[in-house]
């Protein structure tokens, strides 16, 4: 049996997983899928786990179970390129005739003094759950600040802001205006939401320390109960030590193929991969797509195309909170009830395809 090993149970990996285990799967293929939790979690949705507007098991999937997928739940210790063997943490040794590797990113702190230490997170499943129960333990009044004013920050400070109407929220955003290289309407219909309810925007903000209670704006301190970092990510730290070649922000350079340069068994989808667009869990899932592709042109022994179609993304979609939202599609701008109706639907259709 030929042997498909897939790391990280994300977006990009489930959508492999649902293109492949049907009956055009050939039979001497056996997929070994490998996470730290035996489930799928829905990251697009952290930030209502966060808030406490969803309860866990919403934004939980169910892994598919097949006859030649076997899942490994786990801790990835190393990747060895040369060997083509996956080591995981336990002592546990996974060999691969191909592999996937999804293993997504962690937060980014730009090397802030204290950040690390002193905030709280919503890039795993775990950190979200830690993150719920300190907002949730909050006194009224207290003061939450919200690093970075990213879409992940803005559905976080819109949702706590409906799940927590008693607390003073300030989000925190680098540049001049909300999602400042997206239309101008787009951007003012989010400020405005933010100013109706209360939700304090400080704008070319720069947090150079973060202390317990405290976190600093340019030179000026503020006081705050509790500090959320939603300000970047970057890859992995097990992507850092991988000895192969990466961009500037370290992630994977790829060929076109979505391959390893020089190990081309080994592909690479969703945020570790350097591509020409944001990271996403739409692009991991177009990647996905195109992985598959290649695969079973590979299993089938066809000679690969000349060249991949160019990636093209439908646009992002945000909520603000359980009523608005916001979305730019096909370069047009939706807001209101309907963009959040929107959402809601590609969330629902995510969990129906997905089992």
């Amino acid at each position: 049996m030929k042997k498909l090993v897939l790391l990280g149970a994300g977006y990009g990996n489930m959508r492999i997983l649902l293109r492949l285990l049907n009956k055009e799967l050939p039979d001497d293929i056996e997929i070994t899928l490998v996470d730290r939790t035996p489930f799928h979690s829905l990251k697009t949705e952290f930030y209502a786990l966060a808030a406490g507007t969803v309860p866990d098991s919403e934004i939980r999937v169910a892994l598919p179970v097949h006859d030649r997928l076997r899942v490994v739940e786990g801790e990835i210790e190393d990747i060895e390129l040369a060997e083509k063997l996956v080591l995981l943490q336990d002592g546990k040794e996974i060999p691969y005739d191909q592999l996937v590797i999804g293993l997504g990113c962690e937060d980014n702190y730009h090397d802030v003094p204290g950040a690390s230490e002193n905030t709280y997170s919503i890039q795993t499943i775990g950190k979200s759950r830690v993150t719920y129960k300190k907002l949730l333990g909050l006194g009224g009044g207290a003061t939450v600040g919200i690093v970075g004013a990213g879409l992940s920050g803005i559905e976080l400070a819109s949702e706590l802001r409906e799940s927590r109407p008693d607390l003073k929220i300030k989000l925190f955003d680098r540049g001049s205006r909300i999602l400042k290289d997206f239309p101008e309407r787009l951007s003012n219909y989010v400020k405005d939401w933010f100013i109706k309810h209360d939700v304090e925007v400080v704008s070319n903000s720069n947090i150079t320390k973060v202390e317990p209670n405290a976190l600093y704006n340019h030179e000026d301190k503020i006081e705050v109960d509790a500090v959320v970092w939603t300000a970047g990510i970057k890859p992995a730290g097990l992507i850092e030590n991988l000895e192969v070649e990466k961009n500037r922000s370290g992630r994977v350079v790829l060929n076109q193929y979505h391959q390893v340069p020089g190990h081309t068994e080994v592909y690479v989808v969703g945020d570790i991969a350097a591509l020409p667009h944001a990271p996403s869990a739409q692009l991991a899932e177009e990647q996905a797509e195109q992985i598959v592709r290649v695969l079973r042109m590979e299993w089938n022994g066809e000679p690969l195309p000349k060249e991949m179609p160019e990636i093209k993304l439908k646009g992002f979609m945000g909520s603000l909170g359980k009523k608005q939202g916001f979305a730019y599609l096909a370069d047009r701008t939706v807001t209101g009830r309907i963009a959040r109706l929107l959402k809601s639907g590609v969330l629902w259709m995510y969990k129906w395809h997905n089992g």
